[in-house]
């Protein structure tokens, strides 16, 4: 796979050491199994896919570069270039501005641009509609496009069921912005709708199977499709697509839901005519982010602590599985653990910051699962566990943990 060319700030010496092991030991991609660092008093399930993926490093890459080639040109972000206030923050100390927040309310207007400006746009991609009012202004958007490939990907597999006739399902969150970049592409190609979890799904499969009203389903899904949508015409071929980062199972849960409605409604016989039976589009790196966390959750852990931003999608996912079966912290850096008997932290269902005293448990050794979303730093998440070890002055040195899992 390509290597990318990140500043080094966002490296680290310990975690990226670890990699570096789990890489070698576990060459295959099927291999989800932590590493443990053994610190004596306090111990870390580290997994085996976690931080900066693939889209990521691309992102950032050719964010910098823009940077470095035109240093007398303003430089827009169309909004935040991925979702980590670390990365986002340090761009904007070279200088970069947003152009708008991340539900796509205009800070700057496009009017204020002129055809010398340079706007990347983010790791998300963006709308037809932005593309096109950036391109009228003159300005070259696909110069420093950061839009992940396997976004890029999912724009393909809409604009292939389109041209054959199914109607588009999208599983995502209707706000967010790669969810609103891939519905411009998608109702382009074909009549699309939004579902954002099973429990939509099921509305809309009441619907198709003509259990409840067309007002019910306004009642869920105004807003949610495209403006050549006719409910009562465009559910009869059905094709699953979704938002890169959402959670796998979900969405094969969805898809599973979909291809029994429709077999419910038609003949068995002619299920193929009735429903495109395609392979999910999640990106590797959230398929193997949330399998390597399944991997994790199989040690007798304590706690967990979840790093990333908190609109992070992929991230909110990891902690949601991790919340299944133990304590799980969700915090932005180390900053947000005050001291051994405090911690900050954040309540992504209720999206509130929450305060939790004793979260470390009085026992020797303590066991932290330890992970991060596919947008987080490494030198992020390697402050985090440095945090964590200065509590325990009685604690192994991390040079000599690091050449015990080496051998």
């Amino acid at each position: 796979m390509k290597s990318f060319n990140i500043p080094d700030f966002y490296k680290s010496p310990i975690i990226s050491k670890v990699k570096e092991f789990q890489k070698k030991m576990y060459p295959r991609k099927k291999d989800f199994c932590p590493t443990l660092l053994d610190f004596g008093p306090v111990r870390f399930y580290i997994a085996r896919h976690f931080g900066f993926c693939y889209g990521v490093e691309n992102a950032i890459e050719i964010s910098y570069k823009a940077i470095e080639e035109n240093p007398e040109k303003r430089i827009f972000l169309l909004s935040q270039m991925i979702h980590n206030p670390d990365v986002n923050k340090d761009l904007l100390s070279r200088g970069v501005t947003f152009l708008m927040d991340t539900s796509g309310n205009q800070i700057i207007p496009f009017s204020e641009l002129t055809k010398n400006d340079i706007v990347i746009i983010p790791a998300f991609g963006t709308t037809l509609k932005i593309e096109l009012e950036l391109n009228a202004i003159g300005i070259e958007v696909h110069k420093y496009n950061t839009t992940c490939p396997f976004v890029d990907r999912v724009w393909k597999k809409a604009e292939k069921l389109g041209e054959d006739n199914y109607t588009i399902i999208i599983h995502g969150k209707h706000k967010h912005e790669e969810t609103r970049a891939t519905f411009s592409r998608s109702e382009k190609n074909a009549p699309s709708i939004i579902v954002m979890n099973l429990e939509e799904s099921r509305v809309l499969g009441e619907f198709i199977l003509g259990n409840i009203s067309i007002d019910e389903f306004e009642s869920v899904f105004k807003g949610k499709y495209s403006d050549n949508f006719n409910p009562k015409e465009h559910l009869e071929r059905l094709g699953v697509i979704n938002q890169t980062t959402m959670l796998a199972t979900e969405t094969q849960e969805i898809s599973d839901y979909f291809k029994s409605i429709m077999a419910q409604k038609y003949n068995s016989s002619e299920l193929k005519n009735h429903f495109a039976d395609t392979r999910d589009t999640l990106c590797y790196a959230t398929n193997e982010n949330q399998e390597s966390t399944y991997g994790l959750l199989k040690k007798n852990a304590d706690l967990a602590i979840v790093v990333g931003g908190y609109n992070s999608s992929n991230t909110s996912h990891i902690v949601e599985l991790c919340e299944q079966k133990l304590s799980t912290f969700f915090i932005s850096s180390d900053e947000e653990i005050i001291s051994k008997d405090r911690i900050n932290h954040y309540h992504f269902l209720k999206q509130e910051h929450l305060v939790t005293d004793n979260y470390l448990p009085e026992k020797s050794p303590v066991d932290i699962i330890l992970t991060s979303g596919a947008s987080c730093p490494d030198s992020v998440v390697d402050a985090v566990l440095q945090k964590i070890l200065s509590f325990y002055p009685t604690a192994k040195k991390v040079n000599d943990v690091l050449i015990d899992i080496e051998n």
